[in-house]
Order: C-alpha cells, then structure tokens, then sequence
C-alpha cells in the first residue's frame, strides 16, 4: 500500500521590501512521504523569495515535485497556461535543468544541504551559457534550522529585506542569506 502525502497549512504574511511584496498566503503544502521537513520548509521559503506582487501574470502554485518528474516544486503560469517561471529545490541534474529551461521563460533552482558546494561545482561550467537559469544556495546549517519550524498548522511571518530573509512563527526566527551561484 502507497503512503500518501502528509498534509500542513501554513498562513504566511509576506513583507518583501527589496521587490515591493506586501502580502498574506494561506497555503496547504502536501508533504510526500520521501521528503523532509527541511526540503518542505525551503520549499515554503522560495515560495516567499518568488511570489509575484500581483496575480495578474498567474500566481505561484506548488506543483507535484517529487511525485511527478514533469512538474516542478514551485510554478508560476500565464493565463494561457504558458510556464512563466519554474522553481526547482535540491539539487537536480543538468538534463533536468535544461529540460525545464527550455519548458519555462525563468528556472529558478534553490539548492541546500551539505552537498549543494559539490554538486555546484559539478555543474557550474556546463551551465554557463544558460541565459534563463538562476542558481542560488542556501547554507546547511540556516536550512536545517528552517526546519525546526515546521508545524501541521503554522503562522509564519516572511521578512525580506537587502538580499537576507527571516522567516519566523513568532516564537522563535531563522536567517536565512540565499548565496547566488548562477549568474554570477
């Protein structure tokens, strides 16, 4: 028998200063059995980093990620149905890269672990010449930390402000300093 996704419900308020963003999400995030409170937690955060100051280019869905290998974490569609902007988390492979940038006007991929230095520099010359792809790194130990507020229901505030984030639930905050890998 399948395991099925564990649902959480997180109601988000948003005050990203460096784009402008002021805004309050109810979100329901599907947790698949394989993955992590920390992977769903950088999930939420670029959630927070990308969400577009008005739905009038479509809004910023979680897609099926890891259950559905044609379909991101994060997606952002036109009102034609068109991918405007696609959000990968981890660390996929290079076809995986180019495939969804060549399906997506932008590709977004927010790496983390400890791993995600070594899987750049496997990558990092042969992504060079890609136009359409931003890479960024989150450190281990602030994504890990991430992870400690993860909740079934949570209240979480998301300030952003001058390239740092914090994401806290009131009671405690992390954080967060997105390094830029691609383009540099």
């Amino acid at each position: 028998m399948a395991l099925k996704a564990t649902i959480f419900k997180a109601r988000v308020q948003i005050a990203d200063m460096d784009r402008n963003v002021y805004a309050d999400h109810a979100l329901t995030l599907a947790r698949h059995p394989s993955e992590t409170d920390e992977r769903m937690m950088v999930r939420l955060l670029a959630f927070a980093l990308h969400v577009p100051a008005d739905d009038h280019d479509g809004a910023l869905e979680f897609g099926r990620g890891l259950s559905d290998a044609d379909e991101p974490d994060l997606w952002q569609r036109d009102l034609t149905g068109a991918v405007t902007h696609w959000i990968e988390i981890g660390q996929p492979d290079e076809r995986a890269i180019l495939r969804a940038a060549g399906r997506a006007g932008r590709l977004t991929v927010l790496a983390y672990g400890p791993s995600a230095p070594i899987w750049w520099q496997g990558l990092a010359d042969r992504l060079a010449r890609t136009r359409n792809v931003e890479v960024w790194r989150l450190p281990a130990a602030q994504s890990q930390q991430l992870a400690g507020l993860a909740q079934r229901t949570m209240q979480l505030q998301a300030t952003i402000q001058d390239g740092h984030a914090w994401l806290g639930d009131g009671q405690q905050a992390v954080e967060l300093t997105p390094e830029r890998l691609h383009p540099r």
